[in-house]
């Protein structure tokens, strides 16, 4: 066809990002808006990843690469459903991706689990990554604290509450996340999975870098390395595995390095309570589990209590609806055949509605997956444009639907703003010899993101 296809893609991160990537890298002549609820692009690399994790990071030198493209422009500070709904974008665009990922927090369905000092892990990430719709201060008053789950995201929150404060000031944490994490009291951290080392969800590295810190002593019990037939077939078929594997049993079989915070990783464990007097936590009950020969567990009737003061449940994230968006409650996804948005009560394809990312499959999977799913679903946008399934919008223009924003006086920043915004969080760094300081106020993103534009 030889019109311009019009796409837009509602989510900043990466799932949004790889998917207008693919677009662009197409035959078809494209243009794409990519629109953010946040002030600031990448999503979940920008307020999901630990700040000592600079590695990881670097993989918004890649996103910048493709965000620097002249076919693709960033509107952030919009949020669709709200500032913008969904009929209404309809108007300028051929087709709409919705990649809006999950940052909210699955529940531990557990008694206890609304005590005071019961957290989700998602919330305590936003804090410490300077999220401006999470919390400015954290109470870490607690000197033992158990954290459920055997994922990164577990590890993620077991190592920044192992850690000093001062270690981690050399990251771009704003100031009021190193005050509160300066007057951290943890001296023992419990990470608890109800399943074995062959079915822990971490990947190799991040196990390993959890001893790199002088303060941090990885303590786990020998008892624990335990294996079944599913499990030896998991580690031979997964390098990966094998090495999780590995990096346990060594830490399992070392001699103790004195380090004055302890980290114990716990294996079959599964929490059943989570205890409280006057309203708060003052404890965690889990039952003993043990293989069951084909990689699941079974009770064995042996509960322990253990003596903690918080719990982080970090048993996954969970997406929000999109308003006007078909949205799977049970499952926290919009219902999708693997790109189509589902209408679920024709079972039909919506015409020019996809998904992709973790609103689409649910928050399972790394980078890698992320790109392959934005495959699956662009090549279902491209095939419906070049199969004539996509009518026309009524406004194409590019210049269309920022003029229907300023009617709206929606004060929406740009991939020249995120640069503003950047700067300026470099600039706070720069004194303590820091790359960036992250700058957490809403408002005061959006002032420095727009401090040159629309004048």
């Amino acid at each position: 066809m030889s019109r311009t296809l019009r796409v837009a893609v509602v989510g900043a991160g990466p799932a949004g990002i790889y998917a207008s990537d693919l677009l662009m890298k197409s035959d078809q002549d494209v243009q794409i808006d990519l629109f953010e609820r946040m002030p600031a692009p990448f999503g979940l690399i920008r307020y999901g990843v630990a700040p000592d994790h600079p590695r990881i990071k670097g993989i918004v030198k890649s996103l910048h690469n493709v965000l620097d493209k002249e076919q693709l422009r960033f509107l952030g500070n919009v949020e669709i459903g709200k500032d913008v709904t969904v009929e209404e974008l309809r108007e300028f665009y051929d087709a709409i991706v919705f990649s809006t990922g999950a940052t909210g927090d699955q529940d531990l369905r557990v008694p206890g689990s609304d005590l005071e000092g019961s957290f989700g892990a998602g919330e305590f990430v936003g804090f410490y990554d300077g999220n401006p719709n999470f919390e400015r201060s954290w109470d870490l008053s607690a000197e033992k604290v158990a954290v459920i789950g055997v994922g990164n995201v577990a590890l993620d929150v077991a190592r920044i509450l192992a850690k000093t404060g001062d270690e981690l000031l050399v990251t771009e944490i704003p100031d009021n996340v190193y005050q509160s994490l300066s007057q951290n009291k943890a001296k023992e951290v419990h990470v608890f999975g109800r399943r074995g080392p062959a079915q822990a969800k971490f990947t190799p590295l991040e196990l390993k870098e959890l001893d790199h810190s002088p303060t941090i002593e990885v303590v786990v019990n020998p008892e624990d390395i335990d294996y079944d037939a599913a499990s030896e077939t998991a580690r031979r078929e997964s390098k990966s595995q094998d090495l999780v594997c590995q990096t346990l049993e060594q830490y399992a079989m070392r001699d103790p390095k004195g380090a004055p915070h302890k980290l114990f990783i716990h294996f079959f464990e599964s929490p059943v309570e989570i205890l409280g007097e006057d309203g708060k936590v003052v404890g965690i009950k889990t039952e003993r589990t043990q293989l069951d020969g084909n990689g699941g567990v079974t009770g064995t009737g042996e509960f322990t209590t253990w003596d903690v003061q918080a719990v982080y449940r970090a048993v996954g994230y969970r997406s929000d609806a999109v308003s006007d968006v078909p949205f799977d409650e049970q499952r926290a996804v919009i219902p999708n055949d693997g790109g189509h948005v589902i209408d679920p009560a024709t079972g039909e394809a919506i015409t020019g509605l996809y998904a992709t990312g973790w609103i689409k499959r649910g928050p399972i999977g790394l980078i890698g997956n992320t790109k392959s799913d934005a495959k699956e679903t662009t090549e279902m946008l491209l095939a419906d444009y070049a199969n004539g399934a996509l009518p026309a919008p009524a406004k194409p223009e590019t210049e269309a639907v920022l003029n229907f924003l300023d009617g709206r006086d929606i004060a929406y920043t740009t991939w020249d703003g995120w640069h503003l915004l950047d700067a300026a969080e470099r600039a706070l760094g720069e004194p303590e010899g820091r790359e960036r300081k992250k700058i957490v106020e809403w408002d005061e993103m959006v002032h420095h993101a727009r401090s040159t534009q629309n004048s």
